[in-house]
């Protein structure tokens, strides 16, 4: 853990825990959101035809939709458990490494 906290920069083990926290919350948290908003768009597993390719393309969708709830949804979480500053530097730099850090410039 001191590992963590120190390349996190955290100075306490409390602010550690609520991170894992608001982590593992998130995670939950945005594949729970995904299925109902690919049904709210018309994008249910019920209305992809019985073919070989039709799961590829549902859970294809579905996991390309995960990725922005996470986004969004770990600074949500991480405003809401106090830890706004760490999740937001988190956030950016995360975008950065994925070629989207133009998106805070």
């Amino acid at each position: 853990m001191e590992k963590l906290k120190k390349r996190w920069g955290i100075e306490s083990s409390f602010q550690l825990i609520i991170i894992l926290i608001v982590f593992s919350i998130t995670g939950s948290a945005a594949v729970y959101i995904a299925k109902p908003f690919l049904g709210w768009i018309g994008l249910e597993r019920g209305n992809f035809p019985e073919t070989w390719w039709s799961g590829w393309v549902y859970w294809t969708l579905r996991i390309l939709l995960i990725f922005p709830f996470y986004q969004i949804l770990l600074v949500l979480f991480g405003w809401l458990f106090g830890q706004f500053k760490f999740f937001w530097n988190f956030e950016k730099k995360m975008l950065e490494r994925i070629g989207l850090g133009f998106l805070f410039k």
